[in-house]
């Protein structure tokens, strides 16, 4: 039998440690929450752990974590903040009994964030490069922190041109950044809505309608393409795209499933020959296209 005290001299249990246990996540505290559009919230928040925030803060753009509610669940959630910004958010639509019960956190309440997780956009592979990004409602959370970024690092790139749409005003997301990137010099942004009305005075129909306005040129050449929404408007973008000329190699997308452990083992988001959460979330178009089923 072990002597009184040998446990002790142990120390602390290594999987019950976050730092060591891929599986435990770390203690997250609530800032502020933001109501973005009808069933969408933005939770500011930070680690209780110093160092936790310091080395969650290297993240890339297109990354993703997992966020536990306590006595609810787990789910996978993008990054919308950009590396280059002060703060760090989740942006999350309610959808189920995790997410809702995310939804009623309030400042000061404690969570959990494991990650970051998969490959995320290499926004330095880019470089010299224009960047075209086209989004349909909720689709801009994870093109956010491309766009963010770029705009940061604004001599490395050439033209950076943003076309977003949504089904009315009202779902437009991140409105205080859309009137900003619409006034700023540097980037060129254009918007629709599919019903228009709340005094819309802007272009009415599809986000793919928007590279035929009046006075908009889309570059082709040299030019990566970043493309996030719902599969109706993924399809016929990426038509459009390639119809223009640009290959499939140069369209970046990020795809979501319900990624449950994030690290490769479950194998819950395995679509074909390829695990989301390890070979993406973030794939281009030609791999997309060789993943071995129907996205």
């Amino acid at each position: 039998m072990p002597r009184e005290g040998a446990a002790a001299e142990a120390g602390p249990d290594p999987a019950a440690d976050p730092r060591t246990n891929i599986y435990l996540p770390r203690l997250a505290v609530v800032d502020r929450v933001v109501d973005e559009i009808a069933d969408v919230r933005t939770l500011f928040w930070h680690f209780e752990d110093p160092e936790a925030q310091r080395a969650f803060r290297q993240f890339r753009p297109g990354q993703f974590a997992q966020v536990t509610v306590f006595g609810t669940g787990e789910f996978p959630a993008s990054l919308p903040a950009s590396p280059t910004e002060a703060e760090t958010f989740f942006t999350v639509r309610q959808v189920g009994s995790c997410t809702a019960a995310l939804h009623r956190l309030r400042a000061g309440d404690r969570f959990g964030v494991r990650g970051p997780y998969g490959n995320g956009f290499r926004m330095d592979d880019f470089a010299g490069q224009n960047l075209v990004f086209v989004a349909g409602g909720i689709g801009l959370i994870p093109l956010r922190s491309c766009i963010l970024y770029a705009l940061a690092h604004r001599s490395q790139y050439g033209r950076i041109l943003v076309f977003y749409g949504a089904k009315t005003p009202r779902e437009l997301m991140y409105r205080e950044n859309l009137r900003s990137w619409e006034e700023a010099a540097g980037i060129e942004c254009h918007l629709t809505v599919d019903q228009p009305g709340e005094g819309w005075t802007g272009h009415v129909g599809v986000v793919g309608g928007l590279f035929k306005k009046p006075g908009v040129q889309v570059p082709i050449e040299n030019t990566t393409a970043f493309v996030c929404g719902p599969p109706v408007m993924f399809r016929f973008v990426i038509r459009d795209l390639t119809g223009m000329g640009l290959s499939p190699q140069r369209i970046y997308s990020t795809l979501e499933r319900y990624m449950k452990c994030g690290v490769g083992k479950c194998g819950h988001c395995c679509i074909g020959v390829a695990y989301v959460c390890l070979d993406g979330p973030v794939f281009t178009c030609e791999q997309i296209q060789k993943l071995g089923e129907d996205i």
